[in-house]
């Protein structure tokens, strides 16, 4: 720590930012495309381009529940668990969907099938893809690790985070007047206005959307006084909070349960006007089978949906959860749904989508205002050191990668054929041996030709998209806007977008090699 408070919170705020930044960006990167995992769900789904809103969609529920629950008792009857999603304003499909029973304690593989609920028909060549739940969970469980590790390694990036916020608030002298300025062209001075712009406009969603991602952890952070309270741990203690959540294992005898229309009639007899968001059956034709009813929390401040219990072998209600929070549920509750944004409209979604690509932009901004700054103090003849080059590389490996990946499991959500086995998980791997390709590039050189290279590069794939979407598919930009399938439409237009402003920056590199090159040339000259 430095000689005065001023310098120590300076000293603090760099630090506790570079240290993580990389990391944070892809946590910020995937959580932003993650307030649209369900619209990016649509577009990779192209058989459920055509389906069609339905206009009393609740009405409707009651018998799309019974014939999806029929066609699992037909399709898979020693399934461990049948799945039915119903339609909503975001998902316009039915899902209809089991997990197979497991060997050897092993949990059995989900095998997904869709309806169109307006025809109750199953949809064909419904292909094999996460599309945007590729991202969410990305975002807080990092893929190919153990969960619970990607989970810590979060929460400290997290808490990371909330500090260099912090300590950016105290140290920032001029918090106000820099919400309206920004100098082009200044090189260091550039980098800080976009920095400190991108950081005071989004400031209320930063330190929103950092303290909640850390308030949904908080059991595994803070497991103590749950384990005060409870002999089980944290298992007991969600037992007691949520016990809808819990359920006697099969006992394998196998017995009737109620027809399926008499079970769905079982419980709209209680609730006849609930929006149900899922229908989940544990155990079907067993003993302990049970039927879960999830309500559809909509735009309310809750996370957690409303469920109702009841047994599928006698139709008595055996629990239910969430439906009377307590003020201390309420708030927690409540936060996880501010993070997440599951509560919020259209409007208030592109409001929490451009928060978080001016999260986006801060982060970036401050990793690559660092390197300038150890540069510009460097003497014309110093080379730079290891620190200077990890830096450099890291940041064009995850500043210029990242969006190359993600355009790499776009097109192989396009490309490869839908009868390929394992096809989700070969886009996930596409997407991650791209972004391994630029990072082996950015470790081999990171100079100004190398982002030009890369946001060129950017700008072919992210125009293309359109493209191959229009020759893979039945629809089109033009199509799209005739028929206002606005989802769609704004897929292609945010690519479009995507790609000018990598067309820009790709101007402005261009521009800086050439002031490079005539100034390495003017320094040729003077040593000659």
């Amino acid at each position: 720590m430095k000689e005065n408070f001023f310098r120590s919170m300076t000293w603090l705020h760099t630090w506790t930012g570079l240290l993580v930044c990389w990391l944070l960006f892809l946590i910020f990167f995937a959580g932003t495309l993650s307030f649209f995992r369900h619209e990016i769900t649509l577009w990779a789904q192209p058989a459920a381009h055509d389906v069609q809103p339905q206009l009393n969609r609740v009405a409707a529920q009651r018998q799309q529940i019974s014939t999806a629950l029929e066609h699992l008792a037909m399709k898979a009857p020693e399934a461990e668990t049948w799945w039915v999603g119903l339609p909503n304003e975001r998902n316009h499909t039915m899902a209809v969907s089991y997990r197979e029973k497991g060997d050897d304690g092993v949990r059995g593989k989900w095998q997904d099938n869709y309806m169109d609920p307006n025809s109750q028909s199953l949809l064909a060549e419904y292909r094999d893809t996460k599309g945007g739940h590729f991202f969410y969970r990305l975002h807080f469980d990092l893929h190919y690790m153990d969960r619970t590790v990607a989970r810590w390694i979060v929460s400290f990036t997290s808490l990371f985070m909330l500090i260099g916020l912090i300590s950016g608030v105290v140290i920032h002298k001029r918090i106000f007047k820099d919400m309206f300025q920004f100098r082009s062209a200044k090189g260091v001075r550039t980098w800080l206005d976009a920095h400190n712009l991108s950081s005071v406009l989004a400031l209320p969603f930063h330190i929103m959307i950092t303290y909640t991602g850390l308030v949904t952890l908080i059991f595994m952070l803070f497991p103590y006084p749950a384990m005060t309270q409870y002999e089980g741990g944290n298992r007991a203690f969600f037992a007691d909070l949520n016990s809808a959540r819990q359920h006697a294992d099969a006992t394998g005898k196998q017995v009737e349960m109620l027809p399926m229309k008499q079970l769905v009639d079982q419980f709209y007899t209680n609730w006849p006007n609930v929006d149900i968001k899922r229908v989940i059956l544990d155990h079907p034709f067993d003993e302990t089978a049970i039927v879960k009813f999830y309500a559809n929390t909509g735009t309310q401040v809750q996370d957690e949906m409303p469920v109702w219990v009841y047994s599928a072998v006698t139709g008595e209600l055996k629990t239910s959860a969430n439906t009377d929070l307590s003020p201390s549920e309420t708030l927690y509750d409540g936060m996880i749904a501010l993070h997440t944004g599951r509560l919020a409209l259209p409007g208030l979604r592109w409001l929490y989508f451009i928060c978080g690509i001016a999260g986006c932009v801060m982060i970036a901004s401050g990793a690559v205002m660092w390197a300038k700054r150890i540069h510009a103090r460097m003497k014309s003849n110093e080379q730079p050191g290891f620190g200077l080059k990890l830096v450099e590389a890291l940041n064009l490996a995850t500043l210029m990668g990242l969006p190359i990946a993600t355009t790499a499991f776009f097109y192989a959500n396009r490309l490869l054929p839908n009868d390929l086995s394992n096809r989700a998980d070969m886009e996930v791997h596409l997407f991650f041996v791209t972004w391994l390709c630029v990072a082996v590039l950015a470790i081999y050189r990171a100079g100004t030709k190398q982002w030009k290279q890369l946001a060129q590069l950017n700008v072919i794939l992210w125009l293309l998209l359109p493209i191959c979407n229009a020759l893979t598919t039945q629809g089109n930009l033009i199509s799209y806007l005739l028929e206002q399938q606005w989802i769609l439409a704004g897929f292609d237009l945010l690519c479009i977008l995507t790609a000018f402003g990598f067309f820009i920056q790709m101007n402005k590199l261009a521009t800086q090699e050439k002031a490079n090159d005539v100034g390495t040339f003017k320094l040729k000259e003077r040593s000659t």
